[in-house]
Order: C-alpha cells, then structure tokens, then sequence
C-alpha cells in the first residue's frame, strides 16, 4: 500500500505539473506550490508572537537536577537546569530535535537515554549519551519506530517499545553500556505495547497494550519466566491512562474508566485483590499520577473542564493535601518526584504563560518556576483570554438541546470580526486553554476571533460524549460544525459571512468534511495532514494502529461501512469544496500518506479550485521551528488573501 501511495504521489505531481495549475519551490526541505513570498512585515510582526522558547520537563537527574527539552536554535534539545533560576545547560547538539529522554537513576553512572527523529523521518532511535560527553551511541536499529524508554531502578537496563520485529509494537530491554543488542521482553503479536514502569525489585515490567483511545490492557509481565497477568480485567472495553506500582510491590495504581463516566484513580492489591477508588469525589478525568520513590506521597491531575488541578495525597498519613495555588488557569504535564522524594516538578503553561518547569517543596508547600521561558517580543499582558461558552446543537440531552463546549478568543474592539473556526487535532483529543501565541497574533494582528469547539467526540467530558464522535456516529460532529456555523450568525460580534475553518490532523479531515458541506457558509479552509480517503487510510494503517484507527472512523471491510466511509471522504466529494484550500502535510507521515493531501490537491485543481500547498520533509508533527514558521507564515497569507 505505501508503494501505491507513492505511485499515486509521483502521477499527482506529473498531472500538476502537466496541466500548468502551478509551479512549485522546492527551498530546502520544503515544498511551496501556489504559496507567495511572505512581506518582510508580515514576518517580522508573526516572529515577535512565534519567536519565544518554552521549556518541557523531561524529569530529574541522580544529582537532583532538572532535565528539560527547549530551543536556542531551529530545533529542541537537552538542557540541565542545577537549581531554581539556573542556567539551561545544553546536553545534545544535532541537527535533528530530541523527542523523549530520561536519566538513568544511578547517581554512579548518570547516563542519558533519548530519542531522535534522524533526517526528518517519523522513526524515532533510541540513543544513550555517557555523563560528561557529548556523542551518543544508537541503540536501535536505525529503521524501526521507538518509543517510551523506562530506566530500571538498579539493573542499569532500559525498557522500551519498538516495531523492530515487524508490524508490531514490541517490548526490548537493552543495557547500554554492555554492548550487547537489545533482548526481547514482549512480543506484541500484532498490537501496540508500550513499558510504563518497572517493579521496584526490576523482576517485573507493568505494561499497557493500546487498542484505541477508549480501549486498553494493563499486564504485568515476569522478565523471568515471560508470564503475563493482565492487572484488574475488565468484562467490557476501558480506557486506562497510566500505571503506577506502589513501592512496596504489592499493588499498582491506575486510572482507568471502569465502571465510570470518567478515567478515576484506583488502586488494586495484587495478592488480595481489592481495590480502591482514589478520585471518586472528582466528577472529572485523571490524567497522571506520579508516586514518590519511598511510597509516601502520590500525585495526581484532573482536567477540570479543560483546567489542570494538582492533587497531593500522603499516602501514609492517609491525607489529602491542599498544594498552593498555581499561578493561573492551566494545563499541567509530566509529574515527577525527585529522588528523594520530597520534592514534586511538574510543567505548566496557561493563556499568558509559555510553559516552564516548576517544583513543589512538599514538606514547606511552596512553589518556585525553575525555568523562566521568554515569550518573544510580544507583552503577554496584551493576550486575550478566551471565555468558556457553549453553543446548542441538533439533538437533544435531557429533553433540551445538547451543548457543545467551545472556547472562544475575541478582539477587544467592537465588532462584528471574521472568524476561524480552530479545530486542533479532533476528536477524541481536547481543546484546552494554554499558550497560544499564533492565536493571539491573528486575534491582535489580523482581528479574528478564534473559536475552538469540543465537538461530540472530544475527550475531558465523559466517555458517553467521546462516544457520540466515534465510527458511524461521526457524521454527527460534522452536524455539530454545522450548528456551530449557526450560532455564529447569531452572535453579534461575529461576522458569519467571514468564517475560516481550519484543523489539525483529524481535524483538518473535519474541516474538509466542512467545506464540503457547508461552503456557501464559508470563506475558505486550512487542513493540515488531515485524511482526505477513509478506505485508504484504514487499509493502508500498521496493524497495530489499525484497530484504534477503525474504533474512531469504521470498520472498511465491513460493506456497510466502507460505503459510509466513501460517501463521507473529503476525496469522493472534492466537487462539493468551492471555496480556497490551503493543504499543509508533512512528508514523512507515517500515519496518513502524504498522497493523500496530494489527491486531495490535484482533484480540486482539476475543477478549478483555488488551492496552496506547503509540504515540509518531517513527520506528523513540524518540530522544526523554520518549517513551522513556514506553515505560520503561509496560514496568515491565506487569510489575507480570504478578506
């Protein structure tokens, strides 16, 4: 199927090319077709927004340090933070930007694991870097797609998942510094398995098998004899977000959805078997959990209808803690407890905040940023802070009409504005109030309003609401857009005959579905990497993502189904999208072909459409900040051209 697709990609580019619609400029590792030069202007106003850094945390070195990923140049890399306030240290220099890294737990061998996408390829390696020196040993095999590097707690070994033996996301243990290849752990038999922690004796592995968003499998594997025991079964499909042992070994805590409308705290025991819900009195989803290494504190996030709160709990004590109050409204990532156990770091990012790294002296209970990030040449001050509404669709909940959640960015001068309906990767992911610098300029610079929806579908809102977006139900969140459009030309301070739809991955497939369905409400739409042919896409996904990509969309071998689903593509209704299209695709996607986008292009140009393309040689995600910029630049010329 991938030697179709790039059949399919080369004939879309020789009929292009053919039939004269448009040159392309190849710049590097970036394709421009019908796209102007960007004004120096426009250029230099979007880098005071676009040109700031923030600072991810990765978790704590032996020495009590904290590891974060951030930017200098075009790309992100390690640094080391010593202390509150320090110096970023810089760790790895490449060309490429590092993913995912973590410090071996031996204060003796301080060794670094990371991973890295080599020349823009969507097949992250994983490398091992020895304290004090600056090159890195590859540990894979330089072609596989890895993932999720656990250290052990005293084996010097290193956990992780792989496609190495075929089409299957397998376990490998690996101790760098032996020199040996890595040894296999798990084999995933055609599904996804990812390392989540190590037993504190290092016998053990807890392991979660992925089949979709809503679907999930929590096994502790026996790295001696191989034996699997799946923790807590379940006699119907849950979701479980994470795992914890606790440190005594004799149960684990998870969250799971069980026997709930939201992903709740548990914890099992597992010699007697019983269990425990943690979060039952939080009517909202838990997220992540972290435990300290002597087993006394247990941290945890709920998403507070899009707002991160922290929860502390002493486990010993059997109390719950009141954490100080953060900084403002937020989203919260990547909990981790030092090595001693006393103190919390966590990173943070809200609407005028890019997101640093911050710690939580437990005993004290106070808070300090460790990492101040620069915003750029922007005042943050002058951010707009989007408000929580909601908008009713077409059918009912309780005898009244269903409410969608969006959230909205206004200018504060008096209307009506145009506006961009923001779809950031659909469902089942979740718009959340955070950093957004590339809104602020269109709201501030461009004067849009941006809304952002939860359409039906969307996570945060209970499994019942993820469930409506999902397999046949998905033509229903299409609807959604549709009473979105309506309630826009309601609202006075919107300009319903200026309305831009763009998205994101599969959002940019429900703008499309937009588009053709409701372009004499619209003005023009942006997808960014989204599938523009369900069959296509489902047949062609690795078996190990096949299952969770058929749960959201359908199942293509059913008759059925695969009808629906051509009747739904972008592709078989290209005729219906009259309005301009600006397609963005990243080369290297190993989820959705960039064909796709490029079928997409040439049918629309066949029939006249007006239609600009930015192809950029990486994978799903633009890490590159050049490329990035690139998509930024070409977006806001697009609008302008839309007015």
């Amino acid at each position: 199927m991938a030697r179709i697709y790039s059949v399919l990609a080369l004939m879309a580019t020789l009929l292009c090319e053919s039939a004269g619609a448009s040159a392309r400029d190849a710049r590097g590792r970036l394709v421009s077709d019908n796209i102007p030069d960007a004004p120096a202007s426009l250029t230099e106003k979007l880098d005071a927004y676009l040109g700031g850094r923030d600072a991810r945390l990765l978790g704590w070195s032996a020495s009590g340090g904290l590891l974060i990923l951030t930017r200098f140049a075009d790309v992100d890399q390690l640094h080391l933070v010593a202390h509150a306030g320090a110096a970023r240290r810089q760790l790895t220099f490449l060309r490429e930007p590092v993913i995912q890294a973590a410090f071996s737990p031996d204060p003796n061998r301080g060794g670094l694991a990371y991973f890295s996408e080599p020349d823009g390829r969507e097949n992250a390696q994983l490398y091992y870097q020895r304290a004090g020196e600056s090159g890195a040993k590859l540990l894979t095999d330089g072609k596989s797609l890895n993932s999720n590097a656990v250290w052990s707690n005293f084996s010097h070994e290193i956990a992780f998942s792989t496609t190495a033996r075929g089409a299957s996301r397998d376990i490998e243990v690996i101790d760098p510094e032996s020199g040996a290849l890595p040894r296999l752990a798990l084999s995933g038999d055609g599904a996804a398995w990812y390392p989540l922690e190590w037993s504190p004796d290092d016998r053990k592995l807890l392991v979660l098998k992925s089949v979709s968003f809503a679907e999930s499998y929590l096994y502790i594997v026996d790295l001696g004899s191989g034996q699997r025991r799946e923790v807590e079964p379940a006699p119907g499909k849950v979701r479980i977000a994470g795992a914890r042992f606790s440190r005594d070994g004799q149960g684990v805590y998870l969250i799971s959805d069980r026997d709930s409308e939201f992903a709740q705290l548990r914890y099992v025991n597992l010699y007697t078997n019983d269990k425990k819900v943690l979060s039952g009195h939080i009517p909202w989803d838990v997220e992540q959990l972290a435990i300290s290494r002597d087993g006394q504190y247990l941290a945890f996030v709920s998403n507070e209808h899009g707002v991160a709160k922290l929860n502390l709990v002493d486990l010993i004590a059997h109390q719950d803690l009141t954490p100080p109050k953060l900084p403002a409204d937020g989203v919260i990532d990547s909990l981790s407890f030092d090595p001693d156990g006393k103190r919390l770091a966590f990173d943070f990012a809200a609407n005028d905040r890019p997101r640093d790294a911050y710690v939580l002296e437990v005993a004290g209970n106070t808070l300090s940023a460790w990492t101040q990030s620069e915003a750029g040449a922007v005042k943050v001050a002058n951010f707009v802070a989007p408000r929580l509404l909601q908008f009713p669709t077409f059918d009912q909940q309780d005898g009244r009409p269903r409410q969608i959640p969006v959230y909205v960015y206004q200018p504060e001068a008096l209307g009506p504005h145009p506006v961009l309906i923001a779809l950031e990767d659909g469902p089942p992911s979740q718009f959340r109030p955070s950093y957004e610098p590339w809104y602020q300029y269109l709201v501030n610079e461009l004067g849009f309003a941006v809304v952002a929806p939860n359409l039906r579908g969307a996570s945060g809102y209970g499994k019942s609401y993820r469930a409506l977006g999902s397999g046949a139900l998905r033509e229903d969140a299409v609807k959604d857009l549709g009473a979105l459009l309506v309630w826009l030309g309601a609202q006075p301070g919107f300009d319903a005959k200026h309305v831009v739809i763009s998205g994101n991955y599969y959002g940019g497939s429900l703008a499309l579905a937009a588009l053709v369905n409701y372009s004499e409400r619209l003005r023009g739409g942006v997808d960014f990497g989204g599938v523009t042919d369900f069959i296509g896409f489902l047949s062609a996904a690795l078996p190990y993502e096949q299952a969770g990509a058929r749960a959201q969309f359908g199942d293509e071998r059913d008759p059925d189904a695969r009808a629906s689903l051509r009747r739904l593509s972008p592709l078989t209704n290209a005729d219906r999208i009259t309005r301009p299209v600006l397609i963005v695709h990243g080369r290297n996607d190993a989820r959705v072909a960039a064909a796709q986008s490029e079928q997409l292009l040439n049918t629309l140009r066949s029939r006249g459409g007006v239609v600009w393309y930015l192809q950029a040689e990486e994978g799903r995600v633009f890490q590159s900040r050049l490329n990035r910029d690139a998509y930024h630049q070409a977006f806001a010329q697009f609008l302008e051209s839309l007015r």
